[in-house]
């Protein structure tokens, strides 16, 4: 599956789109899949207890995680993901 990433993850995933296989359908196991993939990206979107950071946003069809079951949210292949940090600026 993709996930695009924005702003400094871009950086880190060396693109905007990332290809996934996740072992799992969850978002956890995809976020888990992206962090081995790119290990510095653990510390730009977890916390020590494995949540995700104040403003760090998971998208999946438009629709933020926060609003349906988190990181339990059941993800499908066909699915668009969306993965923002925390952006600052004015």
């Amino acid at each position: 599956m993709q996930v695009k990433v924005f702003a400094n993850l871009r950086v880190i995933c060396g693109g905007v789109s990332v290809e996934v296989h996740p072992n799992g359908d969850r978002a956890m196991d995809v976020l888990d899949k992206m962090i081995e993939m790119f290990p510095d990206l653990k510390e730009e979107i977890y916390t020590e207890e494995k949540k995700l950071k104040p403003f760090v946003h998971l998208y999946i069809n438009g629709r933020n995680i926060i609003h349906a079951e988190d990181l339990e949210t059941r993800v499908k292949e066909t699915d668009q993901l969306a993965l923002f940090p925390p952006v600052a600026g004015g």
